[in-house]
């Protein structure tokens, strides 16, 4: 078959013949890698071509380059490297030659980009940065050449990491700069360049660091800001958008002159692109100052100067901001699209995160339009009043906002009944922001079976109005059991604001699982999600509701369950989210069900969730039904063991769960922890090298997510509590697997690395515990056992590690908590053995800050672990 043929098949409607063309390319990709993207870089070349084969050739050869899966994509970017230089060399010269002269959008730009992400960070292609610049700088260039290289350049942009062209980014920068100025007459070089600006951002750091340079940039920008085609005025306006999210402390100088002007007036914008970008801005601008505020905060706490210092750009234009933001918020239309988004919703999101920057200052501002609109007889209105209250009830001083909800609670539940349901869908978000951060205005006599009785009308409302009704619920539940009095001598809630309700909520809410229309608009999963909130933080007057809510569960299983064989495909999906939703309800009530009744009904919920993990391959509904499992065993303890041989398979399958499907396997791994914990030695002895082999390979395997991998180091250690000394077959292995883990390092300037340095350190912390005290059970007050003495030589590296945790400067309470308490068993076990090791000011200092810690269980351990010391030095 024709190349040309094949492709131009693969835009057909006809479905045989595009499926005849998809199998032609892979065939040809398997056989001859090269030689395929050798004719697809020919055919993509070619003008003389169709203009549809060339799309499609340039659309199979993007598709050949790279992927939106990031390990594929790399798996792609090598295997380009491995192919022939010559060849490649011909690939690249035709697609860069067939910059300016397809039809737009350019394919070749975007393939250019790909093969660019490939070979600049390996020093390939050296000439080509300079290639792209010779097709932009001259004034004798075709418009369409510097149209497709400058979306080249913002796509190579996007697509490497900055480091790799810094050395160039002044000659991009300028060349981009150039593309971008107001005497450019081409609207659309000007339009490719700003986008290309917008995606280099990043790689001009020290162009903004230099102010005469950032001068010149910001110049340019403001200008493009007002250029007369909305696709410019849009990319610029985004290019001030992420300007103030990368360089915010260099914004003071242009924010007076400029940026506030042209922000504000783009917020006003008749159209609605325009007007988004100017929204955004300022939630951007408020973004960075709630940051900002975060890291002043931290840094006070650990008596460091913060990196940054916020300029209050939002309180200061909050007086202009907010009125724009409110009537924005006014301008809909019934005929809106719940999806879409559009400026009335950017506006709400906008005044959301200002009332939270900038705290009590919003409320006197929004309040006077609140009253005067709340009983507007044009919907808009009301509904801009009530969202405009549920905007800036998180942020503002609860003691300044509690006794402004308790006199607006009247008006409001009247609203869930407003004749709009744009309004009563608003009223019962705001009610449900209300229960969340304001309960106590809500829960008192005054209030509470008014709410509740609105609340519980709304649950037969349309299905977006009742979703946020039971998010009220979910919000109210915990609020209502934290504020209940436990009575002297009582270790739990005996009864609460919710309880003479409490049946009635329970029973709608199940009612409203269970209405046609509760796969629209979030409702199912609300409803399941309030019911496992109230369930989980009942008192112990509703336990009646609580054992008949089980058991209507459980027959929903069942009763899912007799169905499977019948569910169509179209209807796979919904099937599947019920099955999900059920398992986490039922793993959210075993947790309150006495274990009198889990005994009773233990043998009908095990066999309902095997029968869920055997009939289900679906993800979800895996994990959800393995970590109800983990309920049942919590509760059940000794007794889930007539389970055990049952569960195995399960258990052992989910550990050996691919990286595509991690979450069951972390899922799996947390039940290791609670077989170990509540059953011990009688259930995982048995097993024990076939768990350990998995849980090794679980770490061995570098696809799987990285948050799994803390706690799998640290179910070591419940493993080796629960074997016992015999766990020392497995220990020089696994240990030399967590002393590796115990040296990795992170980019300390990326907080979420940060955070997962804290996790892994902890499971490690806690793994070393756990295999410590395992290997030395049954040794207690004696001599250290042979088990644990055969680990000596790894026992200078724990201290080490503890050392490195002790005096890291991102250190966390819980560290040093599980820090002092290994140190303790080191002590305890080794005993003078330890002398030479625990010497240092390091330790001394650790063991310090953990006895002022603000945590009773960090004091406990760590007075725990300096006793233990002491003795050691004595």
């Amino acid at each position: 078959m024709d190349l040309a043929q094949v492709l131009e098949a693969t835009l057909s409607a006809d479905r045989g013949r595009l499926q005849q063309a998809q199998a032609f390319l892979e065939e040809a990709a398997q056989s001859n890698l090269p030689a395929l993207l050798v004719g697809l870089s020919d055919a993509l070349a070619n003008t003389s071509t169709p203009p549809l084969v060339r799309m499609a050739s340039g659309l199979q050869l993007k598709n050949h380059l790279t992927s939106k899966e990031e390990a594929i994509k790399a798996q792609y970017q090598m295997r380009w490297m491995m192919i022939p230089e010559d060849t490649r060399n011909h690939i690249k010269s035709k697609v860069f030659a067939t910059l300016g002269t397809e039809a737009k959008p350019s394919s070749a730009a975007q393939c250019v980009a790909y093969i660019a992400a490939a070979e600049l960070p390996a020093n390939a292609w050296p000439e080509l940065v300079q290639a792209l610049l010779q097709n932009v700088t001259p004034a004798t260039s075709p418009e369409s050449v510097k149209e497709a290289t400058l979306e080249a350049i913002g796509y190579i942009c996007e697509e490497i990491n900055p480091q790799v062209l810094r050395g160039q980014a002044n000659e991009i920068l300028t060349c981009i700069i150039q593309g971008m100025r107001k005497d450019e007459p081409s609207t659309r070089v000007r339009l490719a360049a700003t986008r290309a600006l917008l995606n280099s951002l990043e790689f001009t750091k020290a162009n903004f660091d230099n102010e005469n340079e950032r001068d010149f940039i910001m110049q340019t920008v403001c200008e493009t800001t007002q250029a007369d085609v909305k696709e410019i005025q849009v990319a610029s306006l985004q290019v001030l958008v992420r300007v103030m999210s990368l360089y915010y402390t260099h914004m003071q100088m242009y924010m007076g002159p400029a940026l506030f002007g042209i922000t504000v007036e783009a917020m006003k914008h008749d159209v609605d692109e325009i007007s988004l970008q100017g929204i955004e801005f300022w939630s951007t601008v408020g973004e960075e100052e709630m940051d900002i505020a975060l890291e002043a905060a931290d840094a006070e706490e650990k008596g460091q100067q913060p990196a940054r210092e916020s300029r209050n750009f939002a309180k200061g234009a909050l007086p202009y901001l907010v009125p724009i933001l409110l009537a924005r918020m006014a301008q809909q239309d019934e005929c809106d699209d719940e999806d879409d988004w559009n400026p009335c919703k950017a506006a709400s999101v906008c005044l959301q995160c200002l009332a939270t920057c900038c705290e009590n200052d919003i409320v006197q501002i929004v309040l006077p339009f609140v009253r005067e609109h709340i009983g507007n007889s044009a919907w808009p209105f009301r509904d801009a009043a009530v969202m405009a209250f549920g905007c800036i009830l998180e942020g503002p001083d609860s003691n300044l906002l509690t006794p402004i909800v308790s006199q607006a609670m009247e008006v409001l539940l009247q609203r869930l009944a407003d004749p709009s349901v744009v309004v009563r869908d608003t009223t019962a978000w705001a009610l449900g922001r209300i229960c969340e951060f304001h309960p106590d205005a809500v829960l008192g006599q005054a209030h509470v079976a008014n709410l509740l009785e609105g609340l519980l009308l709304g649950l037969t409302a349309d299905p977006r109005v009742a979703a946020n009704c039971a998010w009220a619920f979910t919000s109210l539940a915990e609020a209502a059991y934290l504020k209940a009095d436990i009575a002297e001598g009582d270790t739990e809630v005996s009864t609460y604001a919710l309880s003479p309700m409490f049946p009635k909520i329970i029973e709608e809410l199940l009612v409203a699982t269970d209405r046609s229309d509760s796969g629209t608009g979030n409702l199912r999963s609300a409803s399941y999600e309030a019911i496992m909130e109230l369930i989980k933080n009942s008192p112990r007057d509703c336990y009646e509701i609580v054992q008949k809510t089980t058991v209507i569960i459980l027959t929903r299983i069942k009763q899912l369950l007799a169905m499977a064989p019948r569910v169509s495909v179209a209807t796979q999906s919904q099937f599947n989210d019920i099955q999900s939703l059920l398992c986490a309800c039922l793993h959210s009530i075993l947790k309150r069900v006495s274990l009198t009744d889990a005994i009773q009904l233990g043998d009908e919920i095990f066999t309902a969730l095997a029968s869920m993990l055997q009939m289900s391959s679906t993800n979800s509904v895996q994990e959800d039904a393995l970590m109800a499992i983990g309920s049942l065993i919590e509760l059940l303890g000794d007794g889930f063991m007539k389970y055990l041989e049952t569960f195995k398979p399960f258990l052992l399958t989910a550990l050996q769960t691919k990286a595509n499907y991690w979450q069951v396997c972390f899922a799996a791994v947390g039940l290791v922890g609670d077989l170990c914990r509540s059953v011990g030695h009688s259930a995982i002895a048995p097993i024990a090298e076939q768990v350990v082999t998995a849980l090794v390979n679980i770490l061995q395997d570098t696809d799987m997510d990285r948050s799994i991998k803390p706690q799998v180091l640290s179910v070591f250690g419940d493993v080796a509590l629960a074997v016992g000394p015999p766990f020392a077959a497995y220990s020089q292995a696994i240990l030399e697997i967590m002393n590796q883990a115990s040296a990795f390092e992170v980019d300390r300037s990326d907080i979420d690395m940060l955070d997962y340095m804290n996790e892994l350190r902890e499971g490690i912390l806690e793994g070393y515990t756990g295999i410590i005290q395992g290997l030395n059970s049954g040794s207690e007050g004696a001599a250290a056992s042979v088990e644990v003495n055969s680990i000596t030589t790894h026992v200078p590296g724990m201290v080490t590690f503890i050392e490195t945790c002790g005096t890291d400067p991102e250190r966390t309470d819980a560290t040093i908590a599980i820090a002092c308490g290994l140190l303790g068993d080191l002590c305890k076990v080794f005993g003078r053995a330890m002398s030479d090791l625990v010497g240092s000011t390091s330790l001394t200092t650790m063991l310090q800050e953990g006895r002022h810690s603000k945590v009773h269980k960090t004091r406990t351990l760590a007075g725990w672990a300096t006793k233990a010391l002491r003795q050691v030095k004595n």
